[in-house]
């Protein structure tokens, strides 16, 4: 597995984490009320579970089991991997700190989200080949 991936795979479980704890505070404050501004937190729970943990975990998955070139570098050009992640796991935090810092914090974290997809894609692109080929 290369290390892109393990890094990929290991931040994904912590945002589940982070998000599971958010989301059972939560449910918890939703049967038992003694917080209202916990609330606020539903969109960083949405986020951290829908970008940082199921499409970094997919994504991760992507980079290694997708068929590899036969010449090195086997996996393609892993800076644009790198670069993906650092954009992948900043958007995740600034769309998650939106709550705190505004608005404008929300939209550049979501703009470096797709950034970092787009990043991927190019990385993933030259990969994908038709059967047998």
């Amino acid at each position: 597995m290369p290390r892109l991936s393990v890094w990929m795979v290991r931040s994904a479980l912590l945002h589940l984490g982070v998000g599971l704890t958010i989301g059972a505070l939560l449910l918890w404050n939703k049967g038992l009320p003694f917080d209202a501004w916990l609330w606020l937190l539903r969109d960083t729970h949405i986020n951290l579970l829908l970008v940082g943990w199921t499409l970094q975990f997919a994504l991760g998955m992507m980079v290694w089991v997708m068929p590899r070139f036969t010449a090195a570098p086997r996996y393609g050009n892993l800076r644009l991997g790198w670069w993906g992640w650092g954009l992948l796991n900043g958007g995740v935090l600034l769309a998650a700190g939106g709550v705190w810092l505004g608005s404008m914090c929300t939209f550049a974290g979501y703009v470096a989200q797709a950034a970092a997809f787009v990043l991927f894609l190019f990385l993933i692109w030259r990969r994908i080949k038709p059967f047998a080929t």
